[in-house]
């Protein structure tokens, strides 16, 4: 993973953060667009090693404080429910 390209997602979404909301319901992820775009990128710089990477979505940092921690990972060690 570009390492450089990750910190400026992560800034991004310092500056845009995103809310992760969890319920009975499913996950729900909003947030401005600038926010949504560094996501998004994150996502893809993960996706695109494909060898376990993973980074941490941190609540009061790249999320609002109300949002529920996440970790994207991506490659082997991610795992899809049966």
């Amino acid at each position: 993973m570009n390492f450089d390209l990750a910190v400026m997602a992560l800034d991004g979404l310092a500056r845009a953060p995103i809310d992760v909301r969890v319920d009975e319901r499913g996950i729900t992820i909003s947030g401005p667009s600038a926010g949504l775009k560094d996501l998004a990128r994150l996502l893809l710089l993960i996706a695109s090693d494909g060898d376990g990477e993973s980074i941490e979505i941190q609540p009061g940092v790249h999320s609002t404080r109300e949002s529920m921690p996440m970790t994207v990972t991506a490659g082997a060690r991610a795992s899809r429910p049966q």
